[in-house]
């Protein structure tokens, strides 16, 4: 998440002059092509005419659009998944805790997977990791597609996120080759766009789908477009290689996938087991722990082979803003997909909007995002991106909280429009600053390992953001839905106030309902309709005050985030290019040209 040196190397070099943009950025040693033209610095590398620079195969621009509608297939398939969460549930039969794992299935596999992804493609190259990528998460979508119940998508789930696993760094790591850095944040701030145009497509053409047709079609949409970009992929990106050679670190790697998978696993499970034994007498507690010993047990094997080839460079952390900018981006996976979960079974199971009216509802957020995020990718080029950043999480945090502070049982979707607006002008100045900031000083022979690290910082947070919030949001239902039960009961004859107060009482993810428009408890058919009313309205207010308590934990986590982008490194206005190239000025400058 470099190239022949001006002039240098047989005349069909593929894509030299892309790649020739991470020169300027500090790199060497990378072939661009199927010519095998060496960089400088790499053995066979000559230095050639100072002034001629080999015209590239395919503009970086192109590249940057395949690389987007691949990235675009992964964040569109998070999306519509949210927005068919209560169709699911009605569908499938579902629990909430089989949607948490629906959600966290693809997201665990992800973030496990994301660090090797990265050193697989310095390994063979980006390219080809990029197109294994989406081969396997097409047809995983189509497998989701057709799956029968919970466990038969939960599987096809995980295939999904080892596709996205493989894919994802491939696309920051060419990004970080082919531009210069003094481009990097236009460059970010069109990836960050089409995040947007994800983030609102999303939500309104998965609610038109899961309405029209059912949650099945919201992942067989994913099969034309991965088609698609598989295609522009073979045709248009350059296949970039390092001249020298990497070792897949196999022990760094089997550590890493268990500490990870215990330690989300444990968050996951935890609820719907209280906390207790989950597999014989071992407990989550315990499963937690192991998951953070071993991966203790990992970052010391990686600082005890830093010298060879750790999966993790330990050098990249000695730049300060690339270490803060893992913490910021952690925060915002936290914060992101633990603020929409409730949020999206709010509008439906609350509000008692249709797919199509929530995915309309959140659609003004993320068009104000899609359009002001180039504008701020342009702007971090040229002013100081930790502040922009600080202002986008700041506003971003603001803006939930408003709609927090608007979210009642009777709220209208105009009352949840201003702080929407607010979170979405927030988000979009957020992605490309934040990726300028923590990518402008990575030498491109450590791309592919920072861009696995910050990718899988991102989606570990979401997974800890997701399943922490939806415990949380478990124990509050639990908690609120009883006192909202207490309430109420007094308005009910007594023949039902037993049986009332004990259903809401024993809410939990296991058996608590909360598809498209169900009250949360299963009453029976003979239930009187005044009863019902009160059910209705009793789950309505419990949903909405457990969901105000639990959300103020990603708001507050996102405010964190704002006030340590103040710890980042100010931008250098006496340096635009990045670290200097080891072959000197008269190599790289007219490189980093050939990309502009």
């Amino acid at each position: 998440m470099t190239t022949p040196p001006t002039g240098a190397g047989p005349a069909d070099a593929t894509a030299g002059a892309e790649a020739g943009a991470a020169s300027a950025a500090g790199g060497a040693g990378v072939t661009a092509g199927g010519a095998g033209a060496a960089g400088p610095g790499s053995p066979g590398g000559g230095a050639g005419p100072a002034g001629a620079t080999p015209k590239p195969r395919h503009s970086p621009w192109l590249v940057l659009s395949v690389l987007c509608l691949g990235f675009f297939m992964i964040l569109l398939d998070t999306t519509i998944v949210n927005i068919a969460i209560p169709d699911m549930i009605d569908r499938l039969h579902a629990s909430l805790d089989q949607i948490l794992w629906v959600l966290n299935a693809y997201i665990l596999v992800y973030a496990v997977l994301l660090i090797t992804a990265g050193r697989l493609g310095d390994l063979y190259g980006p390219k080809q990791l990029f197109m294994i990528g989406l081969v396997i998460f097409t047809l995983a979508s189509a497998a989701c597609g057709f799956a029968q119940n919970p466990t038969q998508l939960i599987a096809a789930r995980v295939a999904q996120g080892i596709g996205g696993a493989l894919l994802t760094p491939q696309t920051l790591s060419v990004l970080t080759m082919i531009f210069p850095p003094e481009k990097r944040g236009a460059a970010f701030g069109i990836w960050g766009a089409v995040a947007g145009v994800a983030t609102v497509a999303g939500p309104t053409l998965g609610g038109f789908i899961v309405t029209h047709w059912g949650w099945s079609w919201i992942f067989f949409v994913n099969v034309p477009v991965g088609a698609v970009a598989l295609v522009m992929a073979a045709f248009v990106m350059p296949n970039l290689k390092l001249n020298r050679r990497h070792r897949l670190d196999l022990l760094g790697t089997v550590l890493v996938t268990i500490g990870l998978f215990l330690l989300t696993y444990g968050l996951i499970e935890g609820q719907p087991h209280n906390w207790g034994k989950v597999w014989g007498a071992v407990t989550i507690t315990e499963v937690i722990v192991a998951g953070v010993v071993v991966l203790a047990v990992f970052l010391l094997q990686q600082y005890l082979q830093r010298a060879g080839e750790p999966l993790v460079p330990f050098a990249i952390f000695r730049n300060r803003n690339f270490s803060v900018m893992n913490f910021v981006v952690s925060s915002i996976g936290f914060g992101m997909l633990g603020l929409f979960l409730p949020l999206v079974i709010y509008l439906q199971s609350v509000l008692g909007l249709s797919a199509l009216q929530a995915g309309l509802t959140v659609a003004p957020m993320s068009l104000v995002s899609m359009f002001l995020a180039p504008v701020a990718g342009r702007m971090s080029d040229r002013f100081d991106g930790k502040y922009i950043l600080l202002v986008g999480l700041s506003l971003f945090a603001g803006g939930m909280g408003i709609v927090l502070a608007s979210a009642h049982p009777d709220t209208t979707r105009l009352q949840l429009l201003p702080g929407l607006l607010v979170a979405g002008v927030g988000l979009g100045m957020t992605f490309a600053p934040l990726q300028t900031v923590a990518m402008h000083d990575i030498e491109p022979r450590m791309a592919g390992a920072a861009s696995g690290l910050i990718n899988t910082t991102r989606q570990l947070g979401a997974v800890i953001g997701s399943a922490s919030v939806g415990a949380l949001l478990q124990n509050q239902l639990a908690i609120k839905l009883s006192a909202a039960a207490k309430e109420h009961a007094t308005a009910l004859p007594e023949q039902f106030r037993a049986q009332f107060i004990a259903g809401f009482s024993h809410a939990s993810g296991s058996n608590l309902e909360v598809g498209a428009g169900q009250s949360g408890v299963n009453v029976g058919a003979n239930v009187p309709e005044a009863v019902r009313k009160v059910i209705t309205d009793t789950f309505h207010e419990g949903f909405t005050n457990a969901m105000r308590a639990s959300l103020i934990l990603p708001i507050a986590l996102m405010g964190v985030a704002a006030l340590s982008c103040l710890l980042a490194k100010s931008k250098d206005r006496g340096r635009e290019t990045g670290p200097p190239a080891p072959t000197g000025e008269a190599d790289a400058e007219p490189a980093a040209h050939a990309a502009a």
